[in-house]
This record gives structure tokens, C-alpha cells and sequence, in this order.
């Protein structure tokens, strides 16, 4: 751990700041057995270093006193003082990169790093370049991420792009700290749903031929229908012609779902063989749609697993045999009904309706069952946060299958607002009733609406300020981060040098007070990861990246970075470059471009 010079005078040898923390960690517990050798008596010490919330406290705290006096009905501060003499005495304490120890308040432990170790970052980000941050884990796992999973009815909306970009972010961070992460789009290409749409495509292609059939008022309206009606008909220009006028019509007083049921079954009987390749031409244009949306939103998945596959293989009619063999379904008026209160649940739920179909809960236990088939560790479902009250009831059918609910994380996705002026945007141009993903990204860009979307934790509220991120000042964050990236590119093109040569140049003048803030912040990144994907929380990385702008923005007002010195001179820009590949990696992580010019 000690930071000796490397080949040539005055290079700081680069080591990882989260062994620096596992270092002090190793420090602090020697520093303990001598000072306290009663203390091994009271059981394992847990070492928790945590970043003060102000700078003037140092780099780290540590309450491990606090602990102990508890434990040993001691006077905390001076144990502190006892903990604190033996730190200073141990022969690592003078290899150079802690530069002071003392005590604060009844008996927190602050540490401070001398500025060798916080140079040591920028070699180290220098050096490991695009990796900077990547962690190799003790403890790999095999992740699933299912995101997005929009129902293939329509076009993605502004909903469905936060899930998007949250899910895309959150497979990235974990991959990037040494996780095998599957990223997977689950299709609900079963079901009533997809049945309105084939029979809303078909009207709007009957309508174009001349028929007068009134549409549906449940039918789905969107121009996106009409889109693919024409479609259909360049594709098959009479193959679906059938006699409209013979299909039932709602009467007044009609129940709308009874109605359009109706006009389904009569469709599929007046189509016959024809039914299915209609069904299966409407759902492949909307995901042709759904796949060109999210490939140009940067976001791409390892598998698209279709819901029909399940009933096709026989898996949800399995799944549901097994439960009833484990005693957890039960018959109520032709219907079969999972014992889901069994589980936490408010009420119990029907898995095969009345009339032998089975439901979409049906479908998602089987779904589930065969992720865990699958041999992942841990599955991780991205779903919207209306979906709340549905995950005890797939956590209960999991436990009731036997498998661990344990290993299924939900994180929840609320819903974003647009708005425009500062009023609340209310429709899209096309889509009839919501605004587009595609819609979002024409207008605003994909940065700025990949930026934007992990602003705010998942589960909280989002309101998207259009004009704020379409805008080119300090006050948008996207534009503040990447302008950071783009200033710091621009320094290089002005200096004309080899940036490869800066990886071996001396680091030491850096000691000004903006150049340690930067090179603290440069430090904590490595770190700042692996606990953003210990809490599933992207959004954190957003925040570190609009701060170290600032830091940046702030250090580039006030001091000259070009100067006549050459050793300075190349430690200053060793320092930017080692900000710029911090800002490409995180913008990296969240599917963020790291533009030269701006």
C-alpha cells in the first residue's frame, strides 16, 4: 500500500481508493488490539469509515470508539485518544498517505489523506483508463434484469422510457462492478390484449377498403394502428378482405368488454385461418417499433422471451398442476384460485378463469419459475410503481413453488410528467392519449432524456422540465456534465501534447485546495460505484458527476491550466485527464455520450 515512487522521480505509484479504505480499516483494528486488548473479549468489531459531511472533518470518520465504550462502559473519548496514539504508532502510518488523525465530538475518529495518496487517484484513473472504476467481486453473481416489458399494443411511452433507462444504467453498473448481468425484455405477446389490437388493425384495414363498420370505442385509436393497417395492406392487399357488415355491432346498454369480446370471436371465426398470421403481423410491427425505439435510446437486451412460448411449451399448465399438488389452489365458481393471503397477500387470486383460460398471473408465476431454471442468482424485475401490490403475490406464488422469494428484487419505476412553459404536458401528437419515448427523444435528445430519466431516485416522482433539458446553460445538468468533458478536451487540442505521456508524469505540485477537492472527488468514484450498485441506485451517479463538474467548472475559473512551467504544467493537465476519463466513464454507465466539443 505504500505509495513509493515508481520508475522515474516524482511518479506517484496508482493504487485503488477502496483498498485505501480497507487499508485504514487493517490500520484502525491494529491500532485497536494494542490499545484495548480487552476489547477482543467483547466479540468482532464492525469498522464502518463514512465520508463527513463536511470537508473541515476530514476524509473519513470512524465511530469505533463510540462502540466500544458502550460495550466496555468506558468514556468514548478517551478511547479515542488510547486508539488514536496507537494508529500514530504503527509502523504504516508513516509510509505517507495519512496525513493527520484526531478526534472530534465525544469520539469520532477523522481521518485525513495526505495529498500522495489523493494523487495517487489521478494515476490511477490515468492508468486504468476506460476500466478506471471496474471492480473485480469476491462474490460474482449471475443477475437478471427484466426492464421495460411493455405490452406490444402501442408505442413506447414517456413511462416506459424511465423504466428503459433505469434498468439499461442498472445493468451497466452492476456488469461494470463484476457482475454477469442478463438483460431481458419479457413479451406479452398473450392474451386479450394483443387480440384488441390484431382486431383494431383488421377494422382500420377494412376501413381503408371502403367498409363502414363503426370502430370500437375500447378499440386502439392510435395513428401508430392506422400506420400498420396500411402496412398490412401493401403486404397483403386482399388476403384479410371479409364481409364486415355480418360482425356483431354494440347495442345502447351494451357492457363494453362483453362487446368487444364478441367482436373478437367473431372476427377470429370470420377470418378462421387467416386469424393468426393477422395476430402475428401486428404484434411483429409493434415490436419492430418497440426494438428501433430502444436501440436508438442506446438501450439493448441478451433475450426477448416471449409469454406464448410459456403456454406453448406447456410451462404455465405445469406451473399451475404444481401448486395445486402443494395444496395452495382451491375451486370457487369455476374459477382456480391461488391461496395468495397465504403469502402476505390482501386477497386471493384467480391463476385459470371460469372458462379454462388461464390469467396473466398464470403466466408470470411460470415466467418466474423459469427464470430461476435458468440458473440465475438473483432476479431483478424493473417494474412500474402502480405494480406495487403485485409483488407479494409473486414473491407468495415463488415461495409456494418451493423457490426462495428472496432472491427476487423488485424496484419500482414512477411514473415522469413533461412539462413544457411550466404548464403540464398533456398528449402526445400521434399515439392519441400519451406522449412517445420517440416523441421525447426527437425534441429533447437522447442524452438529455437518458440524463434526466435518473436524475431522481426510481421510486420517486420525476418531473421533466422540457425546456430545461433542451437548454445550453449551467443550470441543465446533462449540458453541465458533458460541457466539463468537452472544456477539458478542448485544453488538450490547445496543448497539442501526447496524453499518454502524462500517465508517468509528476504529480506532486498538485497541492492547491480546488486540486485536492478534485482529486478527492476523483478518488471516491471507484467507491461510489459499488455502493450505487449494492443500492440499485444509478440515480447516485448523476448526482457525483453534476458535483465533480462543478468542482471542475470551479477549478478551470481560477487557475491557469496551460502554464509556462512544464512540471506543473503536466500535473495539471495529468489532474484533467484523469476528470475527463472519470466523466466518460460514468456518462458511459448511464448510456450517456461524452461529446469533445460543444
Amino acid at each position: 500500500m505504500s505509495t513509493g515512487r515508481g520508475g522515474a522521480a516524482g511518479i506517484i505509484r496508482a493504487f485503488s481508493p477502496v483498498d485505501i479504505k480497507q487499508r485504514l480499516i487493517e490500520l484502525l483494528r491494529a491500532a485497536l488490539a494494542q490499545a484495548l486488548p480487552e476489547a477482543g473479549q467483547t466479540g468482532e468489531a464492525e469498522f464502518v469509515l463514512e465520508r463527513p459531511r463536511e470537508a473541515a472533518h476530514g476524509d473519513f470518520a470512524c465511530n469505533v470508539a463510540l462502540q466500544f465504550a458502550k460495550r466496555l462502559k468506558r468514556n468514548p473519548r478517551q478511547l479515542a485518544e488510547a486508539i488514536v496514539a496507537a494508529l500514530r504508532a504503527q509502523p504504516a502510518f508513516a509510509e505517507g498517505w495519512i496525513d493527520s488523525v484526531d478526534i472530534a465530538g465525544a469520539g469520532f475518529i477523522n481521518l485525513r489523506l495526505s495529498a500522495r495518496a489523493k494523487q495517487s487517484a489521478v494515476a490511477g484513473a490515468l492508468a486504468q483508463g476506460a476500466d478506471y472504476g471496474r471492480a473485480v467481486c469476491a462474490r460474482p453473481e449471475k443477475l437478471q434484469i427484466e426492464f421495460v416489458s411493455a405490452n406490444p399494443t402501442g408505442p413506447l411511452h414517456v413511462g416506459h422510457g424511465r423504466g428503459a433507462a433505469y434498468g439499461a444504467s442498472l445493468a451497466n453498473l452492476l456488469e461494470f462492478t463484476g457482475h454477469d448481468v442478463n438483460r431481458e425484455f419479457y413479451i406479452n405477446d398473450a392474451g386479450r390484449q394483443m387480440d384488441i389490437l390484431a382486431l383494431s388493425v383488421w377494422l382500420r384495414y377494412l376501413q381503408a377498403r371502403g367498409s363502414v363498420l363503426p370502430f370500437p370505442a375500447d378499440g386502439y385509436r392510435g395513428d401508430y394502428v392506422l400506420d400498420i393497417a396500411k402496412r398490412l395492406a401493401q403486404t397483403h392487399v386482399a388476403r384479410f378482405v371479409r364481409d364486415a357488415q355480418a360482425l356483431p355491432q354494440a347495442g345502447e346498454g351494451d357492457d363494453p368488454d362483453a362487446a368487444l369480446d364478441r367482436l373478437i370471436a367473431a372476427a377470429k371465426q370470420s377470418l378462421g385461418e387467416d386469424w393468426q398470421p393477422l395476430h402475428r403481423f401486428a404484434l411483429e410491427e409493434m415490436l419492430a417499433d418497440q426494438r428501433d425505439d430502444l436501440t436508438g435510446f442506446r438501450v439493448e437486451f441478451d433475450r426477448w422471451f416471449s409469454e406464448r412460448s410459456l403456454y406453448d411449451s406447456g410451462a404455465v399448465a405445469r406451473t399451475v398442476e404444481t401448486l395445486a399438488s402443494r395444496g395452495h389452489l382451491y375451486e370457487k365458481e369455476g374459477a382456480l384460485w391461488f391461496r395468495s393471503t397465504s403469502f402476505g397477500d390482501e386477497k386471493d387470486r384467480v391463476v385459470r378463469r371460469e372458462n379454462g383460460q388461464y390469467t396473466y398471473f398464470a403466466s408470470d408465476i411460470a415466467y418466474h419459475a423459469d427464470k430461476f431454471a435458468r440458473g440465475f442468482d438473483r432476479l431483478i424485475d424493473v417494474w412500474g410503481a402502480d405494480h406495487h401490490g403485485y409483488i407479494a403475490r409473486v414473491k407468495g406464488a415463488l415461495q409456494a413453488l418451493g423457490l426462495d422469494p428472496e432472491r427476487l428484487t423488485v424496484a419500482l419505476v414512477q411514473f415522469a410528467v413533461l412539462y413544457r412553459g411550466g404548464e403540464k404536458v398533456a398528449m402526445g401528437k400521434r399515439s392519441g392519449d400519451f406522449v412517445t419515448l420517440r416523441e421525447l427523444r426527437d425534441e429533447v435528445g437522447n442524452d438529455a432524456t437518458r440524463f434526466f430519466y435518473v436524475l431522481r431516485k426510481s421510486d420517486q416522482h420525476l418531473d421533466f422540465d422540457l425546456d430545461l433539458a433542451k437548454s445550453e446553460s449551467n443550470e441543465n445538468p446533462v449540458y453541465y456534465v458533458q460541457y466539463a468533458h468537452a472544456r477539458v478536451c478542448s485544453v488538450f487540442a490547445q496543448w497539442g501534447g501526447d496524453p499518454a505521456r502524462l500517465v508517468r508524469a509528476p504529480l506532486e505540485s498538485l497541492r492547491h485546495a480546488r486540486e485536492l477537492v478534485l482529486m478527492q472527488r476523483i478518488a471516491e468514484f471507484p467507491e461510489l460505484l459499488q455502493t450505487a450498485a449494492r443500492e440499485r441506485a444509478p440515480h447516485s451517479i448523476a448526482f457525483y458527476l453534476r458535483e465533480l463538474a462543478g468542482e471542475f467548472h470551479s477549478y478551470y475559473n481560477a487557475e491557469r491550466i496551460l502554464v509556462e512551467d512544464e512540471a506543473a504544467r503536466n500535473a495539471r493537465l495529468a489532474l484533467c485527464g484523469a476528470l475527463r476519463q472519470v466523466l466518460a466513464n460514468g456518462l458511459s454507465l448511464l448510456g450517456v455520450s461524452a461529446p469533445e466539443k460543444m
